[in-house]
């Protein structure tokens, strides 16, 4: 038995937070019934990150739509509504990421819900919180990133500030949602009551930044500070950080600066002999590090630095992680089947349960593919005078 067998969620989310959510809930064994509206769907079909796509439709979308169903609805029409509301009194979860309001002008709130099935769980994702003056603002990753301070984090200090490479915000959103919702689940198992759940990207975007917030709020309100050479976390000493060696790169966590003189031969660093000026002169530090480590080849420093366990790793791009056994022994990659047939390679859940990796082949779903098959299993009807 999966997870999560036998629990049903009705998804109105798009793009990315919200079906992130529902794609882990999935892999875990929840039905999850994608609600699109007709003609376009969830607009991350069409939402390009590349020039790839899979059967007219983004990679993207069908990375993060795998094991779904489609259910085509127009929420404006009441007809549709009607199919919706008893869809939702047959379900046990109600996930959207719609902006505040939405759903209550769609007469699709909690509380209109709650009083039709009363131990709904309800999960929704905002970009801002509900209330307040950015309430109404865009939740879009970039832009959380941004307004939160991350990209201060990143780069080196005379640089732009530096976004992260990927949509952080709304993948953690996705996963804050997920625990906030099992957690639910087991109180509703407990009490038999529901519930309803909200989180904003905003709050998920400081949350992930609780070592950086405590530290600005318990250190007289200073400001993080980037080094200006070889970057890596504001508030670490040297060596922390990435050098270029003479063939590739290699990333140094915490060490002790005299251990790597001596080891890396490099008597300008041992110099440096007092733990406490490692992070006033880390600038300095770093800039004959990165001299030094330029003259050989990266095998060389791995085999000196891994043999004394320093902590070190060489920085890899995808392909070349790919090749290694590391990776090939985790297994991560999986194959999912559209219903029309197109095949698409993409990444498994990371969890596994009873030593076994939580898996599932099918691919994301045609717009409205599962609409018929759905009304007749739930018994959907247009009722009159509702």
């Amino acid at each position: 038995m999966k997870l999560l067998e036998g629990i049903t969620i009705v998804d109105f989310s798009q793009f990315l937070s919200g079906p992130s959510a529902s794609l882990r809930l999935a892999d875990f064994g929840a039905r999850v019934i994608k609600i699109e509206k007709p003609h376009s769907g969830d607009i991350c079909r069409q939402l390009y990150v590349s020039e790839v796509e899979l059967g007219g439709e983004s990679t993207l979308f069908h990375t993060i739509n795998r094991n779904k169903e489609s259910f085509v609805a127009d929420l404006k029409d009441p007809n549709d509504k009607q199919l919706i509301l008893q869809l939702i009194q047959k379900s046990d979860i109600v996930l959207h990421n719609f902006r505040p309001k939405v759903m209550e002008r769609l007469g699709l709130s909690y509380d209109i819900l709650k009083t039709i099935k009363p131990d709904i769980i309800y999960a929704s994702i905002s970009g801002y919180g509900e209330q307040g003056p950015w309430s109404e603002l865009p939740g879009q990753d970039l832009l959380l990133q941004s307004i939160t301070g991350i990209p201060y984090l990143n780069g080196q200090a005379d640089a732009l500030p530096t976004a992260m490479g990927v949509s952080v915000v709304d993948m953690l959103s996705g996963a804050q949602l997920v625990q906030g919702i099992l957690a639910a689940l087991i109180k509703k198992d407990t009490t038999g009551e529901g519930g309803i759940i909200q989180l904003s990207m905003l709050e998920t975007s400081i949350d992930f930044q609780f070592e950086v917030f405590t530290t600005f709020l318990n250190d007289g309100e200073e400001l993080p500070m980037r080094s200006l050479n070889n970057h890596a976390h504001a508030y670490i000493a040297a060596p922390y950080g990435v050098y270029k060696t003479k063939d590739g790169y290699l990333a140094l966590a915490m060490g002790n600066i005299v251990q790597l003189g001596a080891l890396l031969h490099c008597p300008a660093l041992q110099l440096y002999n007092n733990p406490d000026n490692w992070f006033k002169e880390r600038d300095t530090i770093k800039a004959i590090l990165a001299e030094h480590l330029k003259k050989e080849p990266l095998r060389i420093w791995l085999d000196i630095l891994e043999k004394a366990d320093v902590w070190c790793a060489e920085v890899l791009d995808i392909e070349k992680l790919t090749h290694q056994q590391g990776y090939k022994e985790l297994d991560m990659e999986m194959i999912v089947t559209t219903s029309g047939g197109e095949q698409l390679k993409t990444t498994r859940c990371p969890i596994r349960f009873n030593g076994k990796p939580l898996r599932a082949s099918k691919g994301a779903p045609l717009l409205g593919e599962h609409t018929q098959s759905i009304i007749q299993e739930f018994e959907l009807s247009h009722q009159k005078n509702k």
